[in-house]
């Protein structure tokens, strides 16, 4: 009967410290399927291409943004006194203003700008929908992501309490 090193072409002391090529490449993939199945970190995910190279939102939809409700201060406008969030200058009668989805109001002109820079609300970080397929596929993978992660502790809390 063949010693358990002659039927695994192996001398006595050769371990499988060192994996075979062939091997190597199996667990540098396995390692990467693991880091992309946890929560990507900026680098996974800049590496990928799903952000810029400056690692900062895109600007919001052009189209968006000229969807986004325009509005005059009037008299009995309940803006009418406070200030811009962007400018930091007080909102008067006839100020034309834009109104995000997350009802924060802002000089026309300065949260048009603002917007052109980043897809998000200056005081809440509520995200407009960009120009950029990559950046959308990253926060729509975000967002499942956070589902899941809610799903598991729901589901945890319920078995164990």
């Amino acid at each position: 009967m063949a010693s358990y090193f002659d039927e695994h072409d192996m001398s006595n002391g050769e371990g499988s410290a060192q994996p075979r090529p062939d091997q190597s490449l199996l667990l540098r993939i396995l390692e990467m399927a693991r880091l992309l199945q946890e929560e990507m970190d900026v680098e996974i995910v800049s590496d990928l291409g799903f952000m810029s190279v400056s690692g900062k939102a895109p600007p919001a939809s052009k189209k968006v943004v000229e969807e986004l409700e325009t509005k005059l201060i009037s008299p009995a406008s309940a803006c009418l006194g406070k200030q811009c969030a962007i400018c930091l200058v007080s909102f008067v009668e006839e100020d034309e203003t834009k109104v995000l989805p997350c009802n924060h109001q802002f000089h026309s002109v300065c949260i048009v700008t603002w917007l052109k820079q980043v897809n998000s609300c200056p005081i809440c970080r509520y995200e407009l929908p960009t120009d950029d397929p990559n950046y959308e596929e990253m926060r729509k993978h975000k967002a499942r992501a956070k589902q899941r992660e809610y799903e598991q502790e729901t589901l945890h809390n319920s078995m164990f309490g």
